[in-house]
């Protein structure tokens, strides 16, 4: 599948995949990006709150006009609001698009970039509840007299 600009050019699909650890594996992104029609895989291992990949910043410098980005789900891009948005804008600078194959969002329409800052804003919130719940079990298990981690760790068991 092929995107087309106003003054003909034929763009891209260039798929991104993300897994956060080295035991995750990426196939099944791969399969679907693949099916959606993406020309070119960029596949990358690193959390989605580190905000500097390589990966992802070699992408977002070599786009091109016309091109989009595809991924999966938006939480394979950005776990923030705010570095979503910041790589939509570079994106958009650069004349390209966005897709999300199951949230599904598209870029090249108003109501697609109001969607994407919608999901952006709950996927947000959501990560916020969770540290906000685990600080919580956290401090209360202190309370009760519990002592977080590793029980092998804090007895320095080498076996931990």
């Amino acid at each position: 599948m092929v995107s087309k600009t106003k003054a003909g050019r034929k763009g891209r699909l260039i798929g991104y995949a993300r897994v956060s650890t080295e035991e995750q594996g990426t196939d099944p992104q791969l399969t679907e990006l693949r099916a959606a029609g993406c020309q070119a895989i960029e596949q990358e291992h690193a959390s989605g709150a580190d905000e500097n990949r390589p990966v992802l910043a070699k992408l977002l410098k070599e786009i091109q006009l016309a091109d989009t980005l595809v991924v999966v789900r938006i939480d394979r891009l950005a776990r923030s609001v705010s570095h979503l948005l910041r790589v939509i804008d570079q994106l958009e600078q650069k004349g390209a698009h966005f897709r999300s194959l199951r949230d599904p969002i598209d870029t090249g329409s108003p109501q697609g970039v109001f969607q994407l800052q919608v999901l952006g804003a709950v996927a947000q919130l959501e990560r916020a509840l969770i540290s906000e719940r685990t600080k919580a079990g956290i401090k209360s298990a202190r309370e009760k007299g519990r002592i977080s981690g590793n029980p092998g760790l804090r007895a320095r068991d080498p076996q931990a």
